[in-house]
């Protein structure tokens, strides 16, 4: 994945990757949450894991496609990628633990 700054100052997600049926040893379910939540709730839950455990967001939040990878990025975490629940039409993204 690569993470990119427009002459705005907008970060933007030139490459995603998605995953399926991957596993979590937490969950944060940030669905109808916005900015800055998304990113302040992953940021204590992620204190609580071990090295090489994954953290799985839930979210609708459009926004939370760029940010999280961004955040990942800048706090030395792996941004593993995403997967789309279409039936409840939320994002579920995945971190690990560094």
């Amino acid at each position: 994945m690569e993470v990119r700054v427009n002459s705005h100052g907008c970060i933007g997600v030139k490459h995603m990757n998605f995953v399926k049926d991957m596993k979590a040893d937490a969950t944060a379910d940030l669905v109808y949450r916005m900015c800055p939540i998304h990113l302040l709730e992953p940021m204590e839950l992620i204190k609580d894991l071990e090295a090489g455990q994954v953290l799985e967001i839930l979210t609708d939040y459009d926004g939370a496609l760029e940010d999280i990878p961004a955040w990942c990025e800048k706090h030395g975490q792996e941004f593993i990628g995403v997967s789309e629940d279409e039936e409840d039409e939320i994002y579920k993204l995945y971190i690990r633990k560094h």
